[in-house]
């Protein structure tokens, strides 16, 4: 039975992280429920040229069509809404969660426990069943509101991964730098790759 890791993309500048690892994702054959704020939506056409429809089932078309995965029945998109989601439900929670990239707003509403959308009731439902939860936020300078909600994440079980890429490898285009903390990520998750190659290996 595949894994089933859900993702969330929302508002943060990175976008191309969370496609990414949505790519390796499937590729790895990782069954995954996603979801997608509205702020996304205007990042994802800022960055990635890609029009991301509100409508799950036309968002899940485009992504498909840009992805080109080989088991696309992989792939489910839920609505912001849709409380009857798997992923809202302690009795059928994903594996793990990531959130990529995490805005800064996502990041408090997780913190503080609001649930007010399918992304914060998903995070939520993760850390309360001791699942893995893994947040990419991307802002800087990172003010002491930032920093002291992510502290009270990572005391409650979340892994903060910021995507700040290393060099050591030699990166020679912008996606080595994106494939680096793409890397990072499924570590997290013990999702094998070969988008990096090891340290000492």
């Amino acid at each position: 039975m595949a894994r089933s890791i859900c993702l969330a993309l929302t508002g943060a500048s990175g976008l191309a992280y969370g496609l990414r690892l949505l790519d390796c994702l499937l590729a790895a054959g990782c069954h995954v429920p996603l979801l997608y704020s509205q702020a996304a939506q205007i990042v994802a056409r800022q960055e990635m040229a890609c029009a991301l429809p509100s409508r799950p089932a036309e968002a899940r078309a485009v992504l498909l069509e840009r992805l080109q995965p080989a088991q696309p029945d992989l792939l489910r998109v839920h609505g912001r809404e849709e409380w009857l989601a798997p992923v809202a439900s302690g009795s059928n929670p994903p594996e793990a969660m990531v959130v990529c990239p995490c805005s800064m707003g996502t990041l408090a509403a997780i913190a503080q426990g609001l649930s007010d959308n399918l992304i914060e009731r998903a995070a939520d439902v993760v850390l309360k069943e001791g699942r893995k939860l893994v947040l990419v936020p991307r802002e800087t300078p990172l003010s002491v509101i930032h920093l002291e909600n992510m502290l009270r994440l990572a005391r409650a079980g979340a892994v903060i991964l910021p995507p700040n890429p290393g060099f050591y490898h030699q990166p020679q285009a912008v996606g080595d730098l994106v494939d680096f903390v793409v890397a990072r990520i499924l570590d997290q998750l013990a999702v094998p790759h070969t988008l990096t190659a090891r340290w000492g290996a």
